[in-house]
């Protein structure tokens, strides 16, 4: 399918910074989009801006649920089919530390952070069961979701319970055959050109669309994703047509820690198809994480990696390895008979 047969993307807070970048995303691969906000002067913008029949506006919020429930009669009088969603819903808060703030900080910030998302979860994700051809409800997510960032303690907050929202609404949409994923981005996002200038390294609002799109697109036959996948920066010339990127590769968040020294600091225009599957944590601002290419290259500019300089050593290294599990073997027989069954393992569970 090509071109307007394609069913349209709607995105929620498309008059946010990222929700602008999510539409123009969509709208540069001539496909139609949906947008959804609650500045009429936006949408108008918007509008104005976008090729002619490609994009629709609606006027709306999801504050709350009775605001959520008006847009779900809304969009299910457009009577159209629905390509997915992508969330962009996120307040506006400046710097400061949790405890120099009364507690009504942290409330209005899970307010504008959390609970929106909540009610456009249990409001939309119906009508997406619904009406979707590619049943995929994507939210985004910013830096501080698994480690504080610093100096904007109250968005670390709002942003950690965001990510375990997605992993109980991806659990619990199943039901309704729908996959939701957190597109979690562990940098801030550039929104216009002077920030791209004065921080190279971090993503832009269109990127982080394009990323989710991937989401939308990827092949529901394919191996299953989990809850929470990391943003991963598309490596791609400036002359690259925007059709190759939905094809990029995504990084997947896993709840295995990555090896110690198995990260070094990175700058712009590392490749990232060239990247394991890693969590990587939110750093200070201005700083990205990046693994080690898995084909024994590195990074330019970053130190070489610990590796065994004779075979020699790295006999040691295995005779070392593989004595530790012997000794934690024989330990566990020695304990395991006088303990209660261990309970599985806690991980997401296929979408």
């Amino acid at each position: 399918m090509t071109g307007t047969t394609l069913a349209p993307v709607l995105v929620l807070g498309a008059d946010g910074g990222i929700g602008r970048g999510v539409v123009q995303a969509v709208l540069a691969r001539r496909r139609p989009v949906v947008a959804v906000a609650g500045q009429a002067g936006a949408l108008a913008d918007l509008q104005a801006r976008a090729p002619r029949g490609l994009l629709t506006v609606v006027a709306g919020a999801v504050s709350n649920d009775r605001e959520g429930a008006a847009l779900a009669e809304r969009l299910r009088a457009l009577d159209r089919p629905l390509g997915g969603m992508v969330a962009c819903l996120c307040g506006h808060a400046g710097p400061g530390r949790l405890l120099d703030q009364p507690a009504d900080a942290l409330r209005r910030r899970l307010d504008e952070d959390l609970l929106p998302h909540l009610a456009a979860a249990r409001q939309l994700l119906p009508l997406l069961s619904e009406r979707g051809h590619n049943r995929t409800y994507v939210l985004i997510g910013g830096p501080g979701d698994e480690r504080p960032w610093a100096g904007y303690g109250h968005r670390s907050v709002g942003a950690a319970a965001l990510r375990m929202m997605a992993r109980v609404l991806h659990d619990e949409a199943r039901r309704q055959d729908v996959r939701v994923h957190l597109l979690s981005v562990s940098r801030p996002v550039c929104i216009d050109p002077r920030q791209a200038r004065q921080h190279p390294d971090w993503p832009s609002a269109r990127a982080v669309g394009q990323r989710a799109l991937a989401l939308i697109d990827r092949d529901c036959r394919s191996s299953p994703l989990p809850a929470v996948v990391q943003f991963a920066e598309p490596a791609l010339d400036a002359a690259s047509p925007l059709e190759d990127l939905t094809s990029s590769p995504l990084e997947v968040v896993t709840s295995t820690p990555p090896a110690a020294g198995a990260l070094v600091a990175s700058g712009p225009g590392t490749d990232a198809a060239s990247r394991a599957d890693v969590d990587v944590e939110p750093g200070p601002r201005g700083t990205s994480f990046k693994s080690r290419p898995t084909d024994g290259s590195v990074t330019p500019g970053a130190p070489a990696p610990s590796t065994p300089t004779t075979d020699l050593d790295a006999r040691a290294s295995r005779l070392l390895t593989e004595g530790c599990q012997q000794a934690a073997r024989r330990l566990l027989r020695g304990l395991l008979p006088t303990c209660a069954s261990p309970s599985l393992p806690d991980k997401d569970l296929p979408s």
